[in-house]
């Protein structure tokens, strides 16, 4: 796997033997293109990091900064490392998503959520409402799910887009409108 483009463009990322799947370029470019200047200067999060493709491809398309949000031992090896190579920096934190979030302090202009297929899609919803109280105006969600799993809905965002890439499907997501 490689960063698609940027600074960093053609960068050879490490992946974690077992536990993650990464998103393909293809995928990656797709969002990337969506997004457009938006990632430029962003403060961006990448929860469930894995190999940290999202937030990699952020800082070399230039955003400002990148947290990074990983529990397995394996993946966040693998993600300093990768964070290293790359050479623009981030900050890897080695926690749970749901922890990390019930304790942050910050504030980001993109978040990418990369949950297991696994994770029930209530459950996504509920992380993706703690996003939603971090999250700047006019920041956008980003989340990789399986194509066909249930949608997460959650109260505080709501889908502008999604779009299906192989068994994976991207969600966008952006703060409802308050009613009135």
């Amino acid at each position: 796997m490689r960063i698609v483009a940027g600074r960093a463009k053609g960068r050879r990322l490490g992946t974690p033997a077992s536990g993650t799947r990464p998103p393909t370029g293809r995928m990656r470019e797709a969002v990337f293109s969506s997004l457009g200047d938006v990632v430029v200067d962003a403060d961006v999060l990448d929860l469930f990091a894995g190999s940290g493709s999202f937030g990699l491809e952020a800082l070399s398309r230039g955003a400002a900064s990148a947290t990074f949000v990983e529990q397995a031992r394996e993946a966040v090896d693998v993600l300093r490392a990768n964070v290293a190579a790359v050479g623009l920096g981030g900050t890897v934190v080695r926690d749970r998503v749901e922890r990390f979030l019930a304790r942050a302090a910050g504030s980001w202009d993109v978040v990418f959520v990369d949950p297991p297929y696994d994770l029930e899609a209530i459950a996504v919803a509920e992380i993706l409402d703690r996003v939603a109280d971090l999250l700047r105006p006019g920041g956008v969600v980003v989340v990789h799910r399986r194509a066909g799993d249930p949608e997460p809905r959650p109260e505080k965002l709501g889908l502008s887009r999604r779009r299906r890439y192989g068994d994976g499907e991207i969600l966008w997501y952006e703060p409802k409108e308050d009613g009135p």
